[in-house]
């Protein structure tokens, strides 16, 4: 099974989103814009600017832990300007 680590940005909020997910891309970012409680519920621009396919949900969580324990906004910046 295909899981992924993504990150999302918002331009409203200036902020970044990061998470990890076994669905399919995009149908997990149908879900952060749907009318919902939570982090992404605060806006409604969210886009999905980076992912990566990873193994398995275990592995893909591993990388959300590593990316979030960075606290570096620069950090996750550069990382999805890399991909561009």
């Amino acid at each position: 099974m295909a899981c992924h680590f993504y990150i999302l940005h918002s331009i409203q909020l200036d902020k970044f989103y990061i998470g990890h997910t076994c669905e399919n891309l995009d149908e997990r970012l149908r879900k952060h814009l749907s009318n919902h409680q939570g982090f992404t519920s605060k806006a409604q621009d969210w886009e999905l600017v980076y992912y990566e396919d990873l193994p398995d949900k275990s592995t893909a969580y591993a990388r959300e832990r590593s990316v979030k324990a960075w606290k570096s906004k620069k950090m996750i910046a550069e990382l999805v300007n890399s991909s561009k």
